[in-house]
C-alpha cells in the first residue's frame, strides 16, 4: 500500500512538471506581449508581465494592414475549410464503408497515395489552376479545396469500420429514408467523436497555414493572421518584437476556444476508432 502511494506521488509530480512545461511557452508568449522590444531583447525570457501592452497594440494597429480584417479572414477560412473537410470526408468514408462498388478498393488506394504527396509539390499547378479560373485573391480558394482531405477520409473510414452498424442503415432504407437523410440523421451522430477530433486538427492546421495563403492572397484586404504576423518583422532597422508577440497571442485565442469546446471528444475519437465489437 505504501509503495503504491509512493508511485502515485511520483506520477503526480511527473504530470505536474509536464503540465508546467506545456503551459510555460504560452505564458512566456503572453508575458512578452506586455513587454517592450528593448526588454525582450535584453531578457528574452521573463515570467512577470510588464506595462507596454498598449504601446504594442498601437504598433500593431498602426501598420498598413488591418489586424481585425486578418483575424476575420482567418476565422472565415478556418471555419469554412473545417466544415467542408469534416463533412465531405465523412461522406466519402461512408461511401467506402456502406456501399459495394467495383472500384472501391482502388479508389481507397488512390486516397492513400495522395496522402504521400506534399503540398509544396502541387503548389505551382494549383496556383496556375486557380489563376485560370479567377480564384486568386478569393477566400474560397482556400476553403473549397478542403473538401478533398485524404488524411481526414482515412481517419473517418478507420473509425467508421468498427463503429457503424450497417444493419441500422439497412433499417433506415427499409423505412423509406433517403440516402442523405440516413447519412445526416444516423451516421453523423455516430461519427460525432471522430468529427470533433478531426475538426480540431483541421482548424489548427488551416488557421496556421502560411504557404498557400501567401501564394494565393496578394490583396491586403484578404490577408490572414499568419501573413500579418510574418509581415511584422519590420524594416531593416528595427523589429517590434512586442507587437509580434501580441499578434501571436491574439492569433492563438480561437485555437484555444476550438480546442476547449471539442477536446472532450479527442480521447473518445481516437480510442473508439480502434475498438471492434
Amino acid at each position: 500500500m505504501r509503495n503504491r502511494r509512493k508511485v502515485n506521488i511520483v506520477i503526480y509530480i511527473v504530470c505536474g512538471i509536464l503540465a508546467i512545461l506545456s503551459i510555460m511557452p504560452f505564458w512566456i508568449m503572453i508575458v512578452n506581449a506586455t513587454r517592450s522590444t528593448v526588454q525582450i531583447q535584453q531578457h528574452a525570457v521573463s515570467l512577470i508581465p510588464s506595462s507596454h501592452i498598449l504601446e504594442n497594440w498601437k504598433v500593431l494597429t498602426g501598420k498598413t494592414f488591418n489586424p481585425f480584417t486578418g483575424f476575420m479572414n482567418s476565422v472565415i477560412i478556418a471555419t469554412g475549410a473545417t466544415a467542408c473537410a469534416v463533412y465531405f470526408s465523412t461522406l466519402t468514408a461512408y461511401s467506402l464503408v456502406a456501399y459495394e462498388w467495383k472500384m472501391r478498393q482502388p479508389f481507397f488506394t488512390m486516397i492513400l497515395a495522395v496522402m504521400m504527396i506534399p503540398t509544396q509539390v502541387i503548389s505551382i499547378g494549383f496556383y496556375q489552376f486557380m489563376y485560370k479560373i479567377g480564384m486568386t485573391n478569393n477566400l474560397l480558394a482556400l476553403i473549397l479545396p478542403a473538401i478533398a482531405a485524404p488524411m481526414t477520409v482515412f481517419f473517418m473510414r478507420q473509425y467508421m469500420l468498427p463503429s457503424l452498424n450497417l444493419d441500422i442503415v439497412a433499417s433506415a432504407r427499409i423505412d423509406g429514408a433517403g440516402e442523405f437523410r440516413t447519412f445526416n440523421s444516423i451516421v453523423l451522430p455516430i461519427m460525432k467523436p471522430a468529427m470533433a477530433t478531426q475538426a480540431i486538427f483541421t482548424y489548427v492546421t488551416t488557421w496556421n497555414a502560411l504557404f498557400m495563403p501567401m501564394i494565393l492572397l496578394t490583396n491586403k484586404d484578404n490577408y490572414t493572421m499568419p501573413i500579418m504576423v510574418s509581415l511584422l518583422k519590420g524594416d531593416i532597422y528595427k523589429t517590434e518584437y512586442g507587437a509580434v508577440y501580441l499578434a501571436l497571442t491574439l492569433s492563438i485565442l480561437p485555437l484555444f476556444v476550438v480546442y476547449f469546446l471539442l477536446s472532450k471528444y479527442i480521447i473518445a475519437g481516437v480510442a473508439l476508432g480502434s475498438v471492434k465489437e
